[in-house]
């Protein structure tokens, strides 16, 4: 059965995505100084901004193109692993946002937390997602293999940022 304009058009993974928009936009101001735009994104070489920001927008993209469905045992997996995977992302972020002095929030692993959490939800749209719109060629490494690539830019971009302020 052809899907209807909705289903095509809106019923997509991109959903999924907006609750982290919104969490970022609601609680990003929040965050410590060193998380704020001009500290974080100061001297971060160009090429790293620049593959970071692009990877970004095509993870965006290609969960655009990919139908929301949990007809299948994958993709209600895909499900319960995205769910996780927010609580993970959004703890790291209230972690940083409580307690922004304690150990945690100064070490390595907690500095990055908001960098590689993201991976969990990933892959859970990853699972998610088991076509693309518009008749286009669908592989199932496709969107894995273009987040992991971001999550690698975006880690690369925080661990910069932490070494500077850290030594």
């Amino acid at each position: 059965m052809k899907p209807t304009p909705f289903q095509t058009y809106f019923l997509t993974c991109f959903l999924l995505l907006i609750p982290i928009l919104l969490w970022n936009l609601a609680f990003a101001n929040q965050l410590p100084p060193v998380f704020q735009p001009a500290v974080f994104w100061k001297d971060i070489p160009p090429l790293l901004a620049f593959g970071e920001n692009g990877l970004r927008w095509l993870v965006f993209g290609l969960a655009y193109l990919m139908p929301l469905s949990l007809a299948l045992r994958t993709q209600k997996t895909g499900f319960v692993v995205y769910g996780a995977g927010l609580l993970l992302y959004f703890s790291s972020w209230l972690v940083l946002i409580d307690a922004p002095d304690s150990a945690w929030s100064h070490s390595l692993w907690g500095f990055l937390a908001p960098a590689y959490t993201p991976f969990v939800w990933l892959m859970g749209i990853g699972l998610m997602g088991r076509s693309f719109s518009f008749n286009l060629p669908y592989r199932p490494w496709i969107f894995g293999a273009v987040s992991v690539l971001f999550l690698v830019f975006h880690l690369s971009h925080a661990f910069l940022v932490y070494k500077r302020l850290h030594g």
